[in-house]
């Protein structure tokens, strides 16, 4: 699975302002809403009933909230890069800057771990995040994001 099979250009988002763990998933559930046609707030509760079990947050200024919603047809992705790092109670205490939604059908469990373990192999790659960090164009984010993983290791 490729990360351009799940996210399309206009699921990059590029912040200023936010300032909670709540304002982030509010901000990915309302363009996830956009983007499928269903209630954001019926999306907000599926990332956040996650979230309660235990923090997304990776580690590394990243996190990768994500959640089922039967409304799915498949799995899709929204990226965000915040302007400034927000507490988001990450395994290693650091605030994050570096947000990827994974939402899946339900009963999409197969396509859904290889959906995350595509993210987190892209978003542990120190040249990419390191990429993603010094850019605020959505186009360029969407471009460095869906480069193949080989190329993209090699530049």
């Amino acid at each position: 699975m490729e990360l351009a099979d799940i996210l399309s250009e206009e699921s990059v988002l590029v912040c200023t302002g936010i300032k909670t763990k709540a304002e982030i998933l509010s901000q990915l559930a309302d363009k996830t809403a956009s983007l499928i046609g269903q209630p954001a707030a019926e999306i907000f509760e599926a990332l956040n009933d996650r979230e309660s079990l235990g923090s997304t947050g990776l580690g590394n200024g990243i996190a990768v909230p994500h959640g089922k919603f039967a409304a799915l047809k498949g799995v899709m992705a929204v990226f965000m890069k915040l302007d400034r790092p927000v507490d988001f109670e990450s395994v290693d205490d650091q605030p994050v800057d570096i947000v990827m939604m994974l939402l899946a059908p339900m009963g999409a469990g197969a396509d859904h771990l290889k959906a995350l373990a595509r993210v987190a192999r892209i978003l542990r790659t120190d040249s990419i995040v390191d990429s993603l960090r010094r850019t605020s164009d959505s186009a360029r984010i969407y471009e460095i994001l869906t480069r193949p993983l080989a190329t993209t290791q090699a530049a």
